[in-house]
Formats: C-alpha cells, structure tokens, sequence
C-alpha cells in the first residue's frame, strides 16, 4: 500500500513498484490520513461560540448592546432554543434607531454677494466709467438661438444709445453661434476702428456634452481675443440649463455694454496717465 499524501511537500511519495491491487484499495489510498465525520463534527462543536454570550456583544461597558446574528450549524441537528420574555426585551432595545432624513438644504436663490467694492483711502485710483461719447463699438453676437441672443443684443444697443454712443458709430456683426464669437471678435478688434466690443451669444445644455465644449471655447475665446489686441472684449454669453431662464437674464446684453465702455474708458485714461 502507498504512502499517505505529505500535505508538506505537496506531492505524493510513492514507491515506483507499488500499486493499488483493487478499487477498494484506491479508495482506502485517498482516504487514508484524512479525519472522519465523527472527528469533523466534534471540531465544530469545540469551535461553536456560546449562544447566550455571543448573540451580542458591545464595544464599551456604556454603549448599547449590538445584535448579531447566530448561524447554526449544518452538523447541528438540535433546533434554536426559544428566547423568553428578558431575550426578546434585550433584541428590541439593541435593535438600531431608524434613520431619519436630514433637513433639507435650502439654497438662496441670490447668485451674486451683495455689496459694493469699498478701496481704503490714500491710493491712487484709475477708474473708468460707462462713457460712450466719441466712441465707436463693435457687436458680435450669435444667430444661433436667435430668439434668445435678439433679446440681449436690444438690451445692448439700448444701454450703448444710452450711454452716448451714436448708432453710425456701432457695428454689429452677426456670426452662426456661440462658438464663432471669438473670431469674430478678434477680427473686429484688429481693425483698431472700435473702443471695445461686445459678445453676445446664447448656448443651451442638451444631452450631450455639445454645451461644455462650445460654453468653454467662447468664454476662453474671447478672453484670448481681448488678450491678444489690447482691446477690451465683454462676455454677454449666456449658458443656460433650459431656454426659459432667458427671461430673468435677458439684462446681461446691457451689462457687457456697460462693462465694455467701462473698460474703454478706463483703457484710456490708463493711456493719458503714461503719457504724462
């Protein structure tokens, strides 16, 4: 009969002349070494944890028991012991609180902080102002979403008009979209015949990322374009989650003008100071 197998060395040492004579030798070959049920089963009963002090269990003499489950044994035919009356009263007060939903967080539905830039005094200041005399601007503005970017480029010619700039004295140039609006832009102000120009678009986010790409490329755009010429370049973009919150920012065509001739302004007076 062959050697039992050496777990140890992980390979069987057999005599090269030995060779179970029957089947039953063959079986008596793999068996051989190994425990018998009976061994197995009083293994696990040695190893089972005690019902009653295992069931649960805490981390610190003051903190609240925490349930854990039991899981019989496969080679424990015996059923669970009934809980009385004290075991189900321990079950229930170690049972964890249910949870409970925070408050909700309200948000302000103010976009920008309040207040206005206050500067200490003894410096000095160069400051321009939304003066449009003498000046000639240029627009460029979006045809894509035309109902839209219509809308901010009246609000921006009624603040121009009203900030003195003659209508002779602006250009408008319309461009596909929003994603033109930077050559556009640059090709206006390298004219050196404007103060300053406005962009004027409108991109609205769909289900694809189509939005971030051209949102991005107008704003860095046009940034690179007043970069570039030296003239100022105001960002009256609007990107929008849904077409109807338009409605609330329609302004923001009178806000690039205003911002526009400001930092023309302000352009200028830089100018005369380093003349001087």
């Amino acid at each position: 009969m062959t050697e039992p197998y050496d777990r140890t060395a992980g390979e069987r040492d057999v005599a090269p002349d030995s060779a179970p004579d029957s089947m039953e030798d063959a079986r008596e070959n793999v068996l051989d070494g190994w425990p018998s049920s009976e061994d197995v089963a009083r293994f696990v009963d040695d190893r089972r944890p005690d019902r009653e002090t295992a069931a649960f269990s805490s981390t610190s003499d003051d903190a609240e028991a925490v349930s854990t489950p039991v899981v019989a044994s496969e080679v424990d035919p015996e059923p669970e012991e009934a809980h009385d009356d004290a075991d189900v009263d321990l079950v229930a007060a170690a049972a964890p609180a249910p949870l409970v939903d925070p408050a909700p967080v309200v948000h302000s539905a103010s976009e920008h902080a309040p207040g206005a830039l206050e500067i200490p005094p003894g410096f000095s200041v160069l400051e321009g102002a939304a003066n449009g005399a003498r000046r000639a601007v240029g627009v460029v503005v979006s045809r894509f979403n035309g109902e839209i970017t219509s809308r901010l480029l009246s609000s921006a010619l009624d603040e121009l008009a009203a900030a003195g700039v003659a209508s002779d004295a602006i250009t408008v140039m319309p461009v596909p979209g929003a994603f033109e609006l930077p050559i556009g832009a640059m090709a206006l102000a390298k004219t050196r015949r404007y103060a300053c120009i406005v962009a004027l678009g409108c991109v609205i986010r769909g289900d694809t990322p189509h939005f971030d790409y051209v949102a991005a490329e107008a704003a860095s755009g046009l940034q690179l374009a007043g970069l570039e010429t030296g003239v100022p370049v105001s960002f009256g973009v609007l990107t929008l989650e849904r077409a109807d919150q338009a409605d609330a920012r329609v302004d923001k065509g009178a806000e690039a003008a205003r911002t526009a001739l400001e930092m023309a302004d302000l352009f200028a007076h830089l100018r005369a100071a380093a003349a001087r």
